[in-house]
Order: C-alpha cells, then structure tokens, then sequence
C-alpha cells in the first residue's frame, strides 16, 4: 500500500526549470531570463539591515511596498497586490476565479506556469496557437471567450517568443472582452519592451475593473532570488482574493525592504535596460548573420530557430560543454528552437561562438 494523491496532482505539468545552478561562475547562465546584473549596493545594504530583524514575521500587509509602488505609478495601494514572484499571484488567481466548468484562455507556446494554473483547479484550458509573427493572435483567443471563460492571461511581451502586440492592439482586445471575465496582462519583461513606455497601460488598469497588470522585481531590478512580484489591479477585489487564498505572510521581509529600496533607482534601470537592448540588437543581427530565423524581441532574451534537421540536444549538450547554459524549445513548447537570456557582453559572444562551432 502507498499514500493516495489527488486527482490534481497528476494533471499539473512539472516546471521545466533550468539547471546549471551548482555548476559555478564559469557559466553563461543564459537559461532562466536572469538579469546579468547583481542587485544595486543601496538595495543589498537595505536587506543586510533587515537580518537583523528576521526573528519577526514579514509586514502581512505588504504596505511599505504597496505605498512604494503606488507613488511610483500614482495607483492606489489597496489595489496593489504583492506575491513571492509573480507566479504566485498567476496561481492564486487561478485558485480564486477557476474551478471544474470554467475555462481559462491563453497563447502557446507561453509561459509555462499557465498550464497549471487549468490543471491545479480543474478548470479547462483554452491554449490558442501564436500568430504567423509569434505573437499573441488576439482575435483568435476573442473567438474562443464563452460563457464559461474566468480567465484570459496575455503575456506581452511574450515568454519565450520576447514578442509583444502594440499597446492599441491590446486596448482593443480589453474593450471587447466581457467585462465579467478578468484579464491579466503579464507584462514581467515590460521595462525591456521598445513598443510602449513602463506606465502606458496603467490607463488600462485604471479604466477597467476586470484588468490587472503582473509585473516583477525578478528581472530588471535583478533580485529574482529573494522572490517578489506585483499586480496592479483594476478592482481591490482582486487584491483580497488572491490573499484570501494563500499562507499568511506570503512576502518575505527581505524581498519586501529590497524591492522598496530598488524602485529608488530608476536612472539605473533606465541604464541597465539600455544595456540589455543594444546586446539584444547585436545578438539578433549575428544570428540572422548565420540564416537563423529569429523573432522580434521585446525582453531580455531571445527566441531563435535551428537549422532543420539540427539535433537540438546535441546543441545543448554542446553548448553545455562549452560552458553555456539556454533553454531548451521543446521544453518550452516549440521543438527546433532554442530561447537565450541576454548576459553580459562577453557570455553573448561566448553562446555566439558557441553556436557557430556547433552548426
């Protein structure tokens, strides 16, 4: 005899998580869509400080951070929901508004948290394939919205294409959506995007109740190892809900004080965003360089095509032996393809080199 699990656990997908993180500093760690940068020094000081207070339980309100991030967009702070990552917010949103019967809509291949999200509630996953440019095809997923669609999720840009719709585009879209069913707009690489400004869909938020924007500390402010990510929502309800549904103190006191302190810097954002993009600009050129077809980035990665017939293990096994780490695309759902973290200067021309050698 042996224990019995839940139907659930059998239908929720496993993560496909990178690996390589005891592998030591050799490594271009191009997998995971980390920033290449460490956290800034004040935001260290600020978190070394707080040890000292860890013998108490994280602020359960979350409301420094909640009044950090309302003055650094001008929204209310009852409607800013915090979480440990934005996958914990995506979660909890599907424990809240999902159950047998409802149906959640979202592009594929995504990011691969959005099909546990249908599996852990026993709702029915809608997945609409991307369009002919890998973006989000938006009249596709509106021809799928039903009576029983709760949830439509859009990942703009989109993980692991790092494409993104227009912000008009994605307006249109919101306006013809009934406004019983919620949108979430994952926007985790937005600062990254060369298509709209960091603060341009706020209005969307703002206008509609039925909107919330998902966004993260993980990537630009570089602490995606302490675990912290945000939701403007349309309606506090929102916010409740997902708290409602989750352990108390869901927010360590670390990630809290540090994501406070690095929305103080927002000149070094801008600089470490502009990094990003002219390696990104470099990168896209090079491999179409080598005939590769790749798409129109609007992250800090990139999604780019093998040549056919290419093995794509024995890339990664290759390229793994070089000392570079990428994701795979049969992982991510597209066989043939591969997705790389943009790093530093010198781990691009490493994976560029690498490359090379292989093909």
């Amino acid at each position: 005899m042996s224990i019995e699990f839940t139907d659930k656990i059998r239908r929720i997908p496993v993560y496909p998580t990178a690996g390589g993180y005891s592998l030591g500093a050799d490594f271009a760690m191009l997998a995971s869509n980390e920033a290449p940068f460490g956290p800034m020094p004040s935001v260290i000081e600020a978190a070394t400080a707080a040890l000292a207070h860890v013998n108490r339980y994280p602020d359960p309100s979350n409301m420094g951070l909640r009044r950090a991030l309302a003055g650094r967009y001008d929204f209310p702070p009852e409607r800013i929901a915090i979480g440990s990552g934005s996958c914990d917010i995506l979660l909890s949103a599907a424990e809240a508004l999902l159950e047998p019967g409802a149906e959640v809509i979202y592009g594929w291949p995504s990011f691969s948290v959005y099909p546990q999200m249908a599996a852990a509630t026993g709702a029915r996953a809608i997945e609409v394939p991307l369009d002919d440019e890998d973006r989000y095809d938006l009249d596709a997923m509106l021809a799928e919205v039903t009576a029983a669609t709760r949830l439509i999720v859009l990942c703009n840009p989109n993980n692991p294409t790092g494409t993104a719709q227009p912000l008009q585009a994605i307006e249109a879209f919101v306006e013809r959506v009934p406004r019983d069913v919620c949108v979430i707009l994952d926007e985790a690489y937005i600062e990254f995007s060369s298509l709209q400004d960091t603060e341009s869909s706020l209005d969307l938020a703002r206008r509609n109740p039925n909107v919330v924007l998902l966004r993260t500390f993980s990537k630009v402010y570089g602490l995606a190892g302490l675990r912290c990510g945000y939701a403007l929502c349309g309606d506090e309800r929102f916010r409740v809900a997902v708290e409602q549904v989750r352990q108390p103190f869901f927010c360590n006191t670390l990630a809290q004080v540090a994501a406070e302190e690095a929305l103080r810097h927002q000149d070094e954002v801008r600089r470490r965003v502009d990094l990003v993009v002219a390696e990104r600009v470099l990168m896209v050129q090079t491999l179409r360089d080598l005939g590769l077809t790749v798409a129109e980035s609007q992250a800090n990665f990139i999604w780019h095509a093998l040549p056919e017939e290419t093995d794509e293990e024995a890339v990664l096994d290759g390229l793994r032996e070089r000392g570079v780490l990428v994701r795979s695309g049969r992982a991510l759902g597209r066989a043939g393809w591969l997705r790389v973290t943009l790093g530093t200067a010198e781990e691009n021309l490493r994976y560029l080199a690498g490359l090379r050698e292989l093909l």
